[in-house]
């Protein structure tokens, strides 16, 4: 990307949306400058320009939750930028994921309705959680505590149960069993340390 393709504003600034460049969701709006955008691109992790304290600040570097940028892009006027990244931690100073995590009630269609591949990986980040922060009751936490025998038994008896549910041509036996499989396979993934970006760019290797 050149910067004769970028419009910075009077204040010498261009926004950034900072999106998680798996699973599509936006994570934060941030400003960059010549500096930090130079400093983005050279690093490979995002750098923005902070306007109430008027200087660079490194994301992720005081909090480990540094944004490894994936791809970078510009829009049709060149005065935006989109910065999908994988995003280690959270992305919100207040401990969401997300900093757009305040809905506005009653607008547009679908409401409550969640994009298929933001499931997963909400689900995804809610198991690594109970890895990395156990919680007395959670049955996630006790599988991590029985550990790789256990996980592997449940992965197994959710299998059959699903190859049962199949054999008995019931739908939503199907769908109840299958989702009681991918939730143990993801755990599954987490003690590995995998994740579903790993597994999705198998199967993608697998389609060309």
């Amino acid at each position: 990307m050149s910067m004769e393709h970028i419009t910075f504003n009077k204040d010498g600034l261009i926004p950034a949306i900072v999106q998680d460049a798996a699973s599509g969701e936006v994570l934060m709006l941030a400003y960059m400058n010549k500096e930090s955008l130079e400093k983005t691109m050279e690093s490979g992790e995002t750098w923005f320009f902070s306007r109430s304290r008027q200087a660079l600040w490194h994301k992720g570097e005081t909090s480990g939750h540094i944004q490894k940028v994936r791809e970078l892009y510009y829009d049709c006027d060149g005065d935006t930028l989109l910065v999908k990244v994988d995003q280690t931690g959270v992305a919100c100073h207040e401990g969401t994921y997300s900093c757009f995590s305040r809905k506005v009630e009653s607008v547009g269609i679908n409401q409550g309705e969640k994009l298929p591949i933001s499931i997963i990986y909400e689900l995804f980040r809610v198991i690594k959680d109970r890895q990395e922060n156990p919680a007395e009751g959670s049955y996630t936490t006790y599988l991590f505590n029985k550990g790789q025998d256990k996980i592997l038994k449940k992965v197994g008896e959710e299998a059959a149960e699903t190859i049962i549910a199949s054999k008995n041509n019931s739908q939503s036996e199907i769908l109840y069993e299958m989702a009681d499989l991918w939730y143990h396979c993801l755990v599954l993934l987490v003690y590995h340390k995998l994740t579903p970006t790993d597994l999705f760019k198998e199967l993608d290797g697998r389609r060309k």
